[in-house]
C-alpha cells in the first residue's frame, strides 16, 4: 500500500508525471497532457501556501496518484471547492483513490469546507461508485460536457455536503 501525505516541493516533478500518465489516457481528465512544469510547480507552490487540500500516494519515492480540492476564488463561492483526482493505471483498484479521498475530504472537512463538487464522465462508473461510497450524490448530467478526439462526452455534476 502506498503512503498518502499532503504534496510537498519534493513531490512537484513526480505529481506532474503522474498528472500526465492520467491525462494521456485520454478517459478521466479534463486535461489531455500535463500543463508545462512552470505551471505546475507554481500550482502546488499555491496549494502548500495555502493549505489546499491536496494529498499524493506514494510507494518507494514515486508519485502513483493525488487528490486535492481547489477551493473556489469569489467570496459567495469560497465555502465550496472542486475535486480532482487521478491514479496512474498500474495502481487502480488497491484502495489507493479511497485513501487519497478520504484524506483529502477530511482536510477539506477540517478547513470548514460545505461543499464538495466534481464532475465525472458517466462512462466511467468505478469513479462513480468510489464517489457515491464516499457520500457524494449526483446533482445533474452535463451533457456534452466534453470534446475527446471530436467526440462529445457527458459528465455527471457530483456533490458533497458538509453541515
Amino acid at each position: 500500500m502506498a503512503d498518502i501525505v499532503p504534496i510537498a516541493e519534493e513531490h512537484i516533478e513526480g505529481f506532474r508525471v503522474a498528472l500526465a500518465s492520467v491525462a494521456r489516457e485520454r478517459r478521466f481528465l479534463a486535461l489531455l497532457e500535463a500543463p508545462p512544469g512552470a505551471d505546475v510547480r507554481k500550482y502546488v507552490q499555491d496549494n502548500i501556501a495555502s493549505g489546499t487540500p491536496h494529498f499524493v500516494a506514494i510507494a518507494q519515492a514515486n508519485v502513483l496518484g493525488w487528490c486535492d480540492v481547489a477551493p473556489k476564488p469569489r467570496p459567495t463561492l469560497a465555502h465550496s471547492g472542486i475535486l480532482g483526482m487521478g491514479v496512474i493505471s498500474e495502481y487502480r483498484r488497491q484502495g489507493i483513490g479511497r485513501a487519497l479521498l478520504n484524506a483529502t475530504l477530511a482536510a477539506a472537512k477540517a478547513k470548514s469546507m460545505k461543499r464538495i463538487e466534481l464532475t465525472v464522465r458517466v462512462d466511467n462508473d468505478p469513479a462513480r461508485r468510489l464517489y457515491e461510497s464516499c457520500g457524494f450524490v449526483v446533482e445533474g448530467l452535463c451533457r456534452r460536457h466534453m470534446r475527446v478526439d471530436g467526440e462529445f462526452k457527458d459528465s455527471w455534476l457530483m456533490a458533497l455536503l458538509y453541515d
